[in-house]
């Protein structure tokens, strides 16, 4: 079975960043926290967690003067404020595409008023967005739909859009509010990884008989290109680890594509496409 590696595929830059600031933190042998995963990688979690990087679910548990790490998602400008007032050492480990969809929905707050956010509520990424743009407005929406935009939203408006949505989802809501007749300020703030690694293994889904998706189950990106796969390819998985293959899912292909989201470090790749190939 001939195995083939999507062409961009794997950890990018804001997460390799957070894994070396999160180190960096600990490297004279003391301890950091993270509000919530560094990144959404289960398995890198665990593992910086014996390095002395330890998730917590809020402030105050964490140790009083200690480093804290903000997660490559990042926060809200209120939890970013508490962290400092608890005493703590802020280590800012917001991946630099999401702080500039946060620092845009907030200047679009500021001088538009209302903001649409196109991205999934609740995520953590979108939480930050759109906390920094209810700074200066309460009108602020996160939105994948248009059904989900307010019927009765008034020109002028802003969209800023979560850094892992595929285009055409931003497109769509452009679309739908150029309907409505308002012409929409729009920031494109999806990452340039993110896109890279869409197209590629969309490529590559077309290419193969089987696909391999790795990444967290919690990972949006990841999980996004498991949906493009599943598309193009009937037999695409979504696996965390090479110790979930299972050899049946192969039979008969001749050849099978690897792809990993955006949270998932060079080790994990090499380990699935290693057993993969002992097939």
């Amino acid at each position: 079975m001939k195995v083939v590696r999507a062409k961009h595929a794997g950890a990018c830059y804001g997460v390799q960043r957070a894994l070396d600031l999160a180190l960096k933190s600990v490297a004279d042998g003391g301890r950091a926290y993270t509000l919530g995963p560094l990144i959404h990688n289960p398995q890198v979690v665990e593992k910086l967690s014996d390095q002395g990087v330890t998730e917590v679910s809020a402030i105050e548990d964490a140790e009083r003067g200690s480093s804290v790490v903000i997660r490559s998602h990042g926060v809200t400008p209120q939890v970013m404020r508490a962290v400092a007032a608890a005493g703590n050492t802020v280590v800012d480990a917001t991946c630099p595409h999401v702080a500039r969809a946060q620092k845009a929905a907030a200047d679009m707050a500021r001088r538009l008023g209302s903001v649409v956010v196109v991205g999934e509520a609740g995520h953590p990424e979108v939480e930050g967005i759109v906390a920094c743009a209810r700074e200066s407005t309460e009108r602020v929406y996160a939105v994948t739909s248009p059904a989900e935009v307010p019927a009765d939203i008034e020109a002028p408006v802003g969209v800023v859009v979560q850094t892992t949505q595929q285009k055409d989802k931003l497109d769509e809501i452009v679309s739908h509010l150029r309907a409505l007749g308002i012409e929409p300020e729009v920031k494109n703030t999806i990452c340039f990884a993110t896109s890279q690694r869409q197209d590629a293994a969309a490529d590559l889904s077309e290419q193969v008989d089987a696909i391999v998706v790795i990444g967290g189950r919690n990972s949006s990106n990841t999980t996004r290109l498991f949906d493009i796969c599943a598309a193009q390819c009937e037999r695409t998985f979504h696996i965390e680890s090479a110790a979930e293959l299972d050899e049946s899912w192969f039979s008969g292909v001749g050849a099978v594509g690897v792809t990993a989201g955006a949270s998932t470090p060079e080790d994990q790749i090499a380990e699935v496409v290693a057993r993969l190939e002992r097939m």
